[in-house]
């Protein structure tokens, strides 16, 4: 099945085609016959120009899925910003302003909407300055330049946001719906489980109970009678006493399977999520038979998840869940940009509060560049 191709990599294609044709374009004027009073143009300045931009624009700092440090992601941007300045200066032309669409392509997956557009004015501004100090143009151009520049950058910016925006949202659309179909995976077996108690307890309680009436009632008849009703009333009292264990068996089978498969239900709420990659570690037998426990940990998971996509930056996330005589653990570990100190919010806060509940703890670790780590633990359900 072919792989769906990333609203990124579709702007990082039109980036190296826009640089490829613009690069094709410097060639030519190499060859372009010139008058002897037109002084020849640096062309070894505008070729390193050139590659010092394409070299920055893929670098992995410029990524577009945004999840290089700050700095990085600065420097690359500056790096291809003086690139196009130096374009368009060694090659007296105003082919930078054709590259500064892509730097304007970029800056809404690379900055925040108020620096990106700033920097996006900036450039704008600085274009407008330098045609105005050359003494064939002159100030009187500069503000033709100026809306120029600005049309083609908030052009290209715009329509970046629009993929950005419609990315997002799609990104976020999915993880709603697998968050949805964990929940209704969890509820399932909750329906299910509910159901089976539901009928064990009517077995036992209803059929059961006239079926030891029943063998009761037979045994006192076998004592008062005899010949061959006695035979009869032994055979019945034998039918009744075979039918009280089936249902007995029965009752017990329905029981020990009231296992929540929780393990289901966490896969379901990470297939929703395409950035981060969830590694997720859980042991196949491993199962609940307390609703309110899977609920809970499905809830963990959840806000965890939902945590390492809005904030983190992370392009891992492992997510283990382990279960041994001293209780359960949840585990996740994410490779993001982690955070100088931890300040909870609701989502943290109503975790601590669900698992404080059933007598666990909550242990959040975080440190700059080392990601988040959160530990989760319950006691064992018979000491809950």
């Amino acid at each position: 099945m072919m792989r769906e191709t990333h609203p990124a990599d579709w702007l990082r294609y039109a980036g190296l085609a826009t640089w490829a044709l613009v690069a094709i374009t410097l060639l030519l004027l190499q060859f372009l016959p010139r008058e002897d009073s037109v002084p020849m143009p640096n062309v070894i300045g505008w070729w390193s120009a050139a590659l010092l931009f394409i070299l920055a624009f893929l670098h992995p700092a410029a990524r577009l899925q945004n999840l290089a440090p700050t700095w990085q992601r600065l420097i690359a941007l500056l790096i291809m910003t003086l690139s196009v300045f130096a374009i368009s200066y060694f090659s007296r032309t105003s082919l930078g302003v054709i590259l500064s669409t892509i730097v304007a392509g970029v800056l809404p997956w690379l900055l925040p909407r108020f620096f990106g557009l700033a920097w996006l004015f900036g450039t704008a501004l600085v274009f407008s300055i330098w045609v105005a100090l050359i003494p064939q143009f002159g100030w009187t151009i500069a503000p033709i330049q100026l809306m120029m520049t600005l049309g083609l950058m908030l052009f290209a910016y715009a329509a970046s946001s629009l993929a950005l925006n419609q990315l997002e949202a799609r990104n976020e659309v999915r993880r709603v719906n697998s968050e949805l179909r964990a929940t209704q995976a969890l509820l399932a077996e909750n329906t299910r489980i509910a159901e089976r108690v539901r009928i064990s307890r009517e077995l036992h309680d209803l059929v059961g109970h006239h079926l030891t009436a029943l063998s009761l009632n037979l045994e006192v008849a076998s004592h008062t009678t005899d010949g061959k009703a006695k035979q009869h009333v032994d055979r019945a009292g034998s039918i009744a006493r075979l039918l009280l264990s089936d249902v007995r068996e029965v009752v017990s089978e329905l029981r020990s399977e009231d296992q929540v498969d929780l393990r289901q239900a966490i896969r379901e709420l990470a297939s929703g999520v395409p950035e981060p990659k969830i590694h997720l570690d859980i042991p196949d037998t491993l199962s609940l038979t307390d609703p309110k426990r899977a609920q809970i940990l499905l809830r963990c998971a959840q806000e965890v998840i939902t945590n390492t996509v809005r904030h983190a930056r992370a392009s891992n996330l492992w997510i283990s869940l382990t279960a041994d005589p001293d209780g359960l653990r949840l585990e996740a570990i994410d490779d993001g940009r982690g955070a100088v100190e931890l300040l909870p919010g609701n989502g943290i806060s109503g975790m601590r509060e669900r698992i404080k509940e059933l007598g666990g703890r909550l242990e959040i670790m975080t440190r700059p560049n080392s990601g988040f780590q959160i530990n989760a633990w319950m006691p064992p359900e018979k000491a809950a």
